[in-house]
């Protein structure tokens, strides 16, 4: 997506609220125990690419590598379901700004220059959020930290 929206802000928060409003309205026709993954996420916001793209540049092609889809995991469903409980769980116990900018960075997969943008804060900014962010988490939850980290 940040390809595609470079230096664009106002359309960047476009796409990020609707894929949440896409994201809440199709929530109501499943099943109360599901719970919508990372994944599926990602394939709401580049159907919203994908569908702009169309309108805006009929003859242009979105090539594979601007692409939200080839960073989607395939994951067995039922250690999604209990990695997707543990993430909401987790990311609801940072601040607001820390979750905002791990929203623009990982799940829209924005570079930090293009969350800045949509943002309106600096790019370091971007990044020092980041990292107390994963920081934070690492704390929280050593056992699910990276080997090392």
């Amino acid at each position: 997506m940040s390809g595609l929206l470079r230096g664009d802000r106002q359309r960047a928060e476009d796409f990020a609220q609707e894929t949440l409003v896409r994201a809440w309205l199709s929530t109501a026709d499943q099943p109360p125990s599901w719970s919508p993954s990372r994944a599926w996420l990602i394939r709401v916001a580049h159907n919203l690419v994908i569908d702009w793209s169309r309108s805006e540049r009929a003859h242009a092609e979105i090539q594979h590598e601007h692409t939200l889809e080839k960073h989607a995991e395939l994951v067995d469903p039922m250690s999604e379901a209990v990695q997707r409980r543990f993430l909401v769980h987790a990311l609801s116990r940072l601040s607001h700004p820390h979750r905002e900018v791990l929203f623009y960075v990982y799940v829209l997969g924005c570079t930090g220059s293009d969350a800045a943008s949509a943002l309106g804060i600096p790019p370091g900014t971007v990044k020092s959020r980041t990292h107390h962010a994963i920081r934070e988490l690492r704390r929280r939850h050593p056992q699910h930290a990276p080997a090392g980290a």
